[in-house]
């Protein structure tokens, strides 16, 4: 089949999805409405709490849950073929994922900006505060200490012939679902992406004094600050400037852990700055050298309209675990993540100028992270444009699961569509491996902020009074990171060790935000059905996940998988029968009130 086609049913796909579907959600489910005073206004302390144009707190939601894995999820996931990664990207984004991330912001804002854990306790009880918190806790602090190490092997030189960056990336988004190749000696490494990466820090905390304190239009300061941060990947490039700097020199430039200590202090940085000052003009700019790249790549495809290399369905790849359930669980961001529960219900909520712009950033957010995923099947199925090529780059799951090829593959498939337009391999190459990189910064920093709300409610919850100080807050939330950063399990990262457990805790996470916004929507007798079926969809698929992978790590032995694997699943389960006692509860007190022919 030709690519193009596909993309263009894709496409009208998120037209009519966004135009009727999002428009039903928020009109006739959430009911939403422009005279109600958001958080931002109400709680206004131009530190988390700011109302924000929805354009610029578009460009910062979308870079905060769009990272890595959507560009890289279904860069393993082709191998089942392109067709089932495809639908679930597109069709799982449309009735799964944005519901998800637009009804846990519509909740959360309704909710005085408070985190999807802290409005499970309003309608769950303080138990289902408590579970979700844990919950929350390991997968931020996990996920983040892994990006930290990553992001350093990228910046490192010379990486090592022991820890190779690709080997890692292997690691992450293919170990939910079972073995991966190690990558041969001498993997690159992007130092490159240094100075563009820490030089949009500085255009970004510029332009955002200079707009909140000074008032300058960020109509003058954006097309600016995008030109400089374009002229900054373009000087990155040259050989003269990185002999220079110095940062290609495995002698002089830091090593893995000083990257990573540079990166911590970053993410300290960015919890506690108000959102004005870093993060939202980052992600904003940011964005758009996404958009840039985006456009440039679907351009650059429809042009070329190449036919797939990959077979539409492949249901037993060697070596592979079952297309159902780990498909769903290897592309997570891209179609449905439970991360983003925790970036609409932590900062997104506390941004939102009018509840009617919930529908743009919550629901059209995500068809913007799906885009991103959908150009990952695309240059993983059609960029490599040989069917032989395909069958060797994925002959079996150890070569799927080595993302060191897969990221590749990506990188070279979009250097391929932007060829048809006469931009030049290497160039298009560079291009791509710079917002790559750019874009797992944006989780770390986003991230951060979370998991520092996070501590927050847990020292709310536990009555010590001092974690409501965002200082010391956000140096336990670095430290949380920093633990699965450095601290070593057989001479490895706990986080590399543990991201194994990461893919169904993010999934499970889904799940448990779509339970909360279905409870949400239950109590208040409105049409419950649009986050109740997407959320006993991803229950069935991620415990059945969860419990496979337990049954894996118990007849291997690992011990230390297993433990932390099964405590997750437990804590799972209970808030489950937690939300069923709820419903219970509810369902009796309504009983009672129809027999006193009370209103309600």
């Amino acid at each position: 089949m030709n690519a193009a086609v596909a993309t263009a049913i894709a496409f009208a796909g998120y037209v009519a999805g966004y135009l009727i579907y999002s428009r039903y959600l928020s009109e006739r489910v959430f009911e939403l409405r422009d005279d109600v005073k958001t958080p931002a206004h109400a709680l206004r302390d131009g530190v988390d709490y700011v109302p924000t144009r929805p354009g610029v707190l578009f460009g910062h939601h979308y870079a905060s849950i769009a990272g890595l894995a959507p560009m890289l999820g279904p860069a393993v996931a082709v191998i089942w073929g392109w067709l089932p990664a495809m639908c679930w990207v597109v069709v799982g984004a449309l009735f799964v994922g944005c519901v998800h991330d637009f009804g846990a912001l519509v909740v959360s804002v309704r909710a005085k900006g408070k985190s999807i854990g802290k409005v499970a306790e309003g309608l769950i009880g303080p138990r289902a505060k408590t579970l979700l918190h844990i919950i929350i806790f390991f997968l931020v602090a996990l996920a983040m200490g892994v990006f930290v190490y990553v992001i350093a092997l990228l910046f490192s030189p010379n990486p090592g012939s022991d820890t190779t960056i690709f080997g890692y990336l292997g690691t992450l988004f293919a170990g939910s679902a079972g073995p991966v190749a190690s990558e041969p000696p001498g993997a690159a490494s992007f130092p490159q992406a240094i100075i563009p990466s820490f030089g949009l820090m500085l255009i970004a905390a510029t332009i955002g004094w200079l707009g909140f304190k000074k008032g300058v239009s960020w109509k003058v300061m954006t097309p600016i600050g995008f030109v400089l941060l374009l002229v900054l990947i373009w000087v990155a490039q040259l050989d003269s400037v990185m002999a220079a700097t110095m940062l290609a020199d495995p002698d002089i430039a830091p090593g893995t852990a000083g990257w990573s200590h540079v990166l911590l202090f970053y993410a300290f940085l960015a919890s506690v700055l108000p959102v004005w000052s870093l993060l939202q003009p980052r992600d904003f700019l940011n964005c758009l050298l996404l958009y840039l790249g985006l456009g440039s790549v679907y351009l650059g495809l429809f042009v070329m309209a190449p036919e797939f290399s990959a077979p539409a369905v492949r249901p037993n790849p060697e070596g592979a675990p079952s297309l159902f359930p780990f498909v769903f669980i290897v592309i997570a961001c891209g179609a449905a993540s439970g991360f983003h529960s925790l970036v609409s219900s932590g900062t997104s909520a506390k941004q939102l100028d009018r509840e009617t712009d919930a529908r743009l950033i919550g629901y059209g957010g995500m068809i913007g992270e799906s885009l991103l995923g959908l150009v990952a099947v695309l240059a993983t199925t059609a960029g490599i444009t040989s069917v032989a090529e395909w069958n060797e780059a994925y002959a079996n799951w150890g070569q799927a699961g080595s993302l060191g090829a897969k990221i590749g593959n990506f990188i070279n498939g979009c250097a391929t569509f932007l060829g048809s337009l006469g931009i030049p391999k290497e160039i298009g190459a560079s291009f791509i491996s710079v917002f790559v990189v750019s874009y797992a910064l944006t989780s770390l920093d986003s991230a951060t902020r979370l998991l520092r709300y996070n501590v927050e409610e847990i020292g709310e919850t536990l009555g010590l009074k001092f974690f409501d100080n965002r200082y010391l807050s956000s140096m336990v939330a670095v430290g949380a990171i920093g633990f699965f950063a450095f601290y070593e399990v057989d001479g490895k990262p706990a986080g590399l060790v543990l991201w194994q457990l990461f893919g169904t805790t993010n999934q499970i996470m889904a799940a448990l935000a779509l339970l909360v916004v279905t409870l949400y929507l239950l109590v208040r007798q409105k049409p419950w059905w649009v986050a109740g079926i997407p959320m006993v969809g991803m229950l069935v698929t991620t415990i059945t996940a969860m419990f496979s992978n337990a049954k894996t790590f118990l007849e291997g032995e690992n011990w230390l998988l297993f433990g932390v694997g099964t405590f997750l699943l437990v804590l799972a389960l209970w808030l489950v029968v937690e939300a069923g006692l709820a419903v219970a509860r509810y369902r009796e007190r309504q009983e009672k009130v129809e027999a006193l022919d009370i209103d309600i």
